[in-house]
């Protein structure tokens, strides 16, 4: 299994025989900084219909038949605070894929229930976005990530230097909360996360097109 890191919300999941799931690609020119997702994959999953998360319709196709490789379960949240009467609804996707669960986020703004932290507690990979006004902020994020107990968590959703909407917030704040809990090592300095980690872990994946 392979999580590759595209920007924004986006990552291309690839497990071990090659198959290629897209996730939330983002439209061209949708989000400051971020070249074109340019990607090409066997199926496509978004959380929501916005146009930084909805771009299936960009992403090449291949002929593979998955057989089933993927197994994706999606999961209906909020997109917001007041049971999406500001941004709509969203949806968490649960990937099992090689024996690794990976959950998907989307753009959360809302707290779990009781059944759908059921549903995603305790998973392999979570990735989750950590930049607020348009989903949870860091320390939503933070104590979602407690809550989840995830091996590995991967922040979305987030401005960089030279990438992301001036509106949202940097990860740091969300890597400094980590590191005071001081349970998890760090992890950083690429953009491909192959294989589920040995250890718990704060993952830092750098956007492969900023």
């Amino acid at each position: 299994m392979k999580i590759t890191f595209i920007g924004h919300a986006c990552f291309l999941i690839e497990d071990n025989a090659g198959h290629r799931l897209a996730v939330d690609p983002y439209q061209k020119g949708s989000v400051p900084g971020l070249a074109y997702h340019g990607l090409t994959a066997d199926e496509v999953i978004c959380s929501h219909g916005h146009y930084d998360h909805d771009d299936a319709a960009g992403v090449r196709r291949t002929e593979t038949v998955w057989n089933g490789s993927f197994d994706v379960t999606p999961v209906s949240t909020f997109h917001d605070d007041v049971k999406g009467a500001a941004r709509g609804l969203n949806n968490i996707s649960i990937i099992n894929v090689d024996g690794a669960k990976i959950v998907h986020m989307g753009d959360i703004g809302c707290e779990l229930t009781a059944s759908q932290l059921d549903q995603i507690k305790n998973c392999d990979v979570l990735l989750i976005p950590v930049g607020g006004h348009y989903t949870i902020d860091s320390k939503q994020a933070f104590e979602m990530t407690k809550a989840v107990d995830p091996l590995a968590v991967i922040p979305m959703h987030f401005r960089g230097r030279s990438f992301g909407y001036n509106v949202i917030s940097t990860r740091d704040e969300f890597e400094e909360l980590i590191a005071s809990e001081g349970e998890r090592i760090i992890i950083r300095g690429t953009s491909v996360l192959e294989g589920v980690p040995a250890e718990k872990c704060l993952v830092l994946l750098d956007p492969l097109r900023a």
